[in-house]
């Protein structure tokens, strides 16, 4: 490796076009309500639903394999 103060970056990160086009062409993300705290109430609410929804459905599926594990070792 040399020394000579180049800055390494990932593949895929882009390159001085794209950092420039990105910082200049994106524009900041305050001018939108919500981008930083993550969309609206009702797409929140929706995350919520769904993610208790998973959770109850793999609490079930643990339910039924310890149910038949034990149903196993009666026989």
């Amino acid at each position: 490796m040399s020394d000579d103060g180049a800055i390494t970056r990932a593949p895929g990160e882009g390159g001085r076009l794209m950092r420039w086009a990105f910082r200049n062409l994106a524009g900041p993300a305050e001018g939108v309500q919500g981008a930083v705290q993550g969309g609206s109430a009702e797409a929140r609410e929706a995350w919520k639903r769904d993610l208790a929804e998973r959770k109850r459905y793999t609490r079930e599926q643990r339910e039924q394999k310890r149910a038949a594990r034990e149903a196993g070792r009666r026989s």
